[in-house]
Formats: C-alpha cells, sequence, structure tokens
C-alpha cells in the first residue's frame, strides 16, 4: 500500500515551488532606467565632418562590387533590383590620391523602379585622428541624380556612441561611361 501525503502538505509545497518560480522571474528585468551620468556621459556635442566617397564600379580594383541582382534588373532603367557590396575609400579631397580619413562599408541596392534611388545601408569606419576606429551608421534612401540628397545617421560606435544625426550627399563626379563617382559628404552628427 503506497502512503499518501495529506492534501494540506501537497498544496504548501505547490505554493512553496510556484512562489520561488515567481521569485525568479522578477529578478531578471528586461529593461532599467538609467541615468546617463552612470554611463560616462557628458554634455552633447555636435560634430561636422567633411569628406569625399569614391565608388568605383570600374578596373582591376572596384570598391563597389555587385553580388545580386533580379530577373529584370539588366532591363530596368534603373537597375532596380541590384545589390552591391562596398568597401569605398572616404578622402580628405576629391583626387583618389588624397589622404584616407576612413571608409564606407556596406551595401547599397537600386530600390527605385523609376527613379534611379538607392537603398543605402553602410557604415563609414574612420581610420584618422581622434575618430580612428569610431564608426558611424547610415541609413537612408539616396536619389542620385538629385542635386543634394539627405541620409540618417542612426548610430554609431567609438567616439560616435549614441550618435544620430544626418548626412548631406552631393555627386562631384560621376563618370556615366563606367559608373565610377566621387560624391562629397557633408555630415552632422549629434554625440556624447
Amino acid at each position: 500500500m503506497a502512503q499518501t501525503i495529506p492534501k494540506c502538505k501537497n498544496v504548501i509545497f505547490t505554493l512553496l515551488i510556484f512562489s520561488s518560480l515567481l521569485l525568479q522571474t522578477q529578478s531578471h528585468k528586461f529593461a532599467n532606467k538609467l541615468s546617463p551620468k552612470s554611463l560616462g556621459f557628458k554634455k552633447e556635442k555636435l560634430t561636422h565632418l567633411h569628406f569625399y566617397f569614391h565608388d568605383i564600379v570600374s578596373g582591376d580594383h572596384p570598391t563597389a562590387v555587385r553580388v545580386a541582382e533580379a530577373s529584370m534588373t539588366n532591363t530596368s532603367s534603373t537597375f532596380f533590383g541590384a545589390l552591391v557590396v562596398i568597401d569605398d575609400p572616404l578622402t580628405m579631397g576629391p583626387e583618389p590620391t588624397s589622404k584616407i580619413v576612413g571608409r564606407a562599408q556596406g551595401i547599397y541596392a537600386s530600390a527605385g523602379l523609376t527613379e534611379a534611388r538607392l537603398l543605402m545601408t553602410l557604415n563609414y569606419v574612420f581610420s584618422e585622428g581622434k575618430y580612428n576606429g569610431s564608426t558611424l551608421s547610415i541609413l537612408g534612401s539616396n536619389s542620385v541624380f538629385s542635386k543634394v540628397r539627405e541620409m540618417s545617421i542612426v548610430g554609431g560606435s567609438g567616439l560616435f556612441r549614441f550618435a544620430r544625426g544626418y548626412a548631406l550627399a552631393k555627386t562631384h563626379f560621376f563618370n556615366l561611361s563606367n559608373g565610377d563617382a566621387v560624391v562629397e559628404y557633408d555630415v552632422y552628427v549629434l554625440h556624447y
């Protein structure tokens, strides 16, 4: 004959287990409010950066390479569906021999059916001066034949941690025959 535990002890045991589980789940919080000072943040700064972006698609050493395309890409007037991976130099001046201050690394995709419009998602990876090792993350629409295009700064790292702002792009040079381009950027960044 099996021995049975009285119902009262069973209920107490169940309540103890349930309470223990409840306390464990309450001790793990998903989010906490923090003071910016607790992470070492000081007064927010506004920084202006000026550089040139060299997008080289031609020659023996391209810095922008098409890695995917839609079935209609090559018959589309806007190359709709093309996906390009880039590692473009960022320089002080427009000349290819100008001092490199960083790289633009990421992807852009031809996202306009009727207009040459790129979806830009990339990081500016800086290698010069006090910004060496810091990055800015860009996400935005680039209507490439507009005089000035604006894209969002959605984050950053290093000295640009918690960055936000915008980048203004102006085409400095575009070679219609091979697609190479030099784009002037003015970037305005709020950061700590």
